[in-house]
């Protein structure tokens, strides 16, 4: 069974710094952050794509230099490492996964970033 469990959300001003996690039950080929706040569409935050030897790394315009997307295969962990955090980066944050073939199949549940000023 294909499980995403996120951590590591919670409230912090804006400036500070979060990690958010996502366990997988297993190392997939292609990985992404999205997230999405209240009356918004959800947005592609950050992607990792590729296998063990070479992965490929794509951000949102909104979060490219603050944000960095990175993944422990031995774990089978991802990572979105949230710097400089704005207001406007308050949403609830999801894990994706998917496979080869292109698109996010698996979902996680979600963590919620609040950025306060």
């Amino acid at each position: 069974q294909v499980q995403l469990v996120e951590s590591g959300g919670g409230s912090v001003q804006a400036g500070g710094s979060l990690r958010l996690s996502c366990a997988a039950s297993k190392r997939y080929y292609r990985m992404a952050w999205f997230r999405q706040a209240p009356g918004k569409e959800r947005e592609g935050v950050a992607a990792i794509v590729g296998d063990v030897y070479t992965t490929h790394t794509t951000y949102a315009d909104s979060v490219k230099g603050r944000f960095t997307i990175s993944q422990d295969n031995a774990k089978a962990t991802l990572y979105l490492q949230m710097n400089s955090l704005k207001l406007e980066d308050t949403a609830m944050y999801y894990c994706a996964a998917g496979g080869l073939g292109g698109g996010y199949t698996y979902w996680g549940q979600g963590t919620q970033v609040t950025v306060s000023s």
